[in-house]
């Protein structure tokens, strides 16, 4: 591991909370996908498993800043276990009503029970924070770090969940998934040295983090960001399945975990100038650029190729945004903050993959392609128009003074 990397994991606690992490946000990207392999196995039906999948993603996000708001102020542990609980038995209930080809309006219910699930990602950088406020250059190592960690989820996550889907029973992904949650939130929430502080109910007297101009852009952006994963995620399947090899899939989407991984273990080595909102800007039209190719995919390796390079502006825009994040939300709703921005991804993917299966269902896999086009059409100009409000620190409202010098002290940039 280059010194960067290890330099972060010399605080006491750093290795397992990361570790914990890891399992914890498996079900990221082994949940959505493991329920849209499962229902076109057993019904056939892309339109339903995206239905599905989009309902999973819009639970998480309705739910995602509630809880985490709720970390903010009395703590991860006290708050993350019971909904885990909550998350794991609606799973359950899913997989039981699937196998049993219960009526349809019995997985929805299930699959917005199962979406309380609530943000690792974001309990883990925000002990980060807490462990290097004030150090631009660590605290950008440790986000670089928190993405390759995401990435590769990406890229195992769905060879297990499809993989086990196709080759076991369909059922399988899911519910391994729902065991990593388990695994990865209770050995977090375990570890109390580093768990961040609460903070008092009168530091919350401001209202939401996102009140912050700045946060309103990135969510917006990033909602269509996620409808881009989104649609990706379920039009490949479809176009495996197409041409004989619907766990293939599996492969292809871990190529474009891979490109995003490997540019992020990078990025989080360098020590770069300038504002992170241009880098932002760059790395959001870059993504909406690389969309194009997929239009030409003919054949699955042409394809993976094509998402390899897509997924190489991936990381390096997720680091970007924390570090923004940080610069327009105050510290007493800095987790809050983070899930903001997960809900928008969240909600995108909803959209993304509801709008893809549909797409598919109607007209078949390559016509599905079009749907992250436009969405990433859609995040580039919304990124464009928003540019302006990113350029500094903005005010987020809060508690008088008090509020104004914990703002002030988070004002960094990785």
């Amino acid at each position: 591991m280059p010194s960067p990397y290890r330099a972060i994991f010399a605080a006491p606690g750093a290795r397992a909370f990361s570790a914990a992490g890891f399992f914890g946000r498996m079900p990221l990207s082994m949940m959505g996908i493991g329920v849209v392999t499962m229902v076109s196995q057993i019904t056939g039906r892309y339109g339903l498993a995206g239905a599905l999948s989009a309902t999973l993603a819009m639970a998480a996000a309705v739910m995602g800043p509630l809880v985490s708001r709720l970390v903010d102020r009395y703590g991860q542990r006290r708050v993350l276990r019971p909904f885990t609980l909550v998350s794991a038995a609606a799973v359950a209930g899913l997989l039981i009503c699937a196998q049993q080809r219960l009526p349809d309006w019995t997985l929805f219910v299930f699959a917005a029970g199962a979406g309380c699930v609530p943000s690792v990602g974001s309990m883990v950088r925000a002990r980060w924070a807490e462990i290097y406020r004030g150090t631009g250059r660590q605290l950008h190592t440790a986000y670089a770090w928190e993405s390759i960690v995401d990435e590769v989820c990406f890229i195992f996550g769905p060879i297990i969940s499809i993989g086990l889907s196709t080759a076991w029973f369909p059922e399988a992904g899911p519910l391994l998934a729902a065991v990593f949650l388990l695994i990865g939130v209770f050995w977090l929430t375990a570890q109390r040295a580093t768990e961040p502080r609460p903070h008092p109910k009168e530091h919350h007297a401001g209202g939401s983090a996102l009140r912050s101009t700045g946060l309103q852009v990135l969510v917006v952006t990033f909602v269509a960001t996620g409808a881009v994963f989104g649609a990706v995620d379920v039009v490949t399947v479809a176009f495996a399945e197409e041409r004989g090899h619907k766990a293939a899939a599996s492969l292809v989407l871990a190529v474009y975990a891979l490109g995003s991984c490997l540019a992020g273990a990078v990025f989080g080595l360098l020590h770069l100038k300038g504002k992170p909102s241009t880098r932002w800007l760059v790395g959001v039209c870059a993504m909406a650029v690389s969309m194009i190719p997929l239009q030409m995919a003919g054949s699955l390796p042409f394809l993976a190729v094509a998402l390899f390079v897509a997924g190489l502006a991936i990381a390096p825009t997720m680091v970007t945004t924390m570090a923004l994040v940080e610069q327009h939300v105050p510290r007493t709703r800095l987790t809050e903050g983070m899930t903001w921005t997960s809900t928008g991804l969240a909600v995108g993917v909803a959209l993304g993959s509801s709008a893809a299966g549909w797409v598919v269902d109607a007209s078949g896999a390559e016509a599905g392609y079009a749907v992250p086009v436009a969405a990433g059409a859609l995040a580039a100009a919304t990124a464009f128009l928003g540019y302006r409000r990113l350029t500094g620190p903005a005010p987020t409202g809060g508690r008088g003074d008090n509020d104004r010098d914990l703002r002030t002290d988070d004002r960094h940039v990785a």
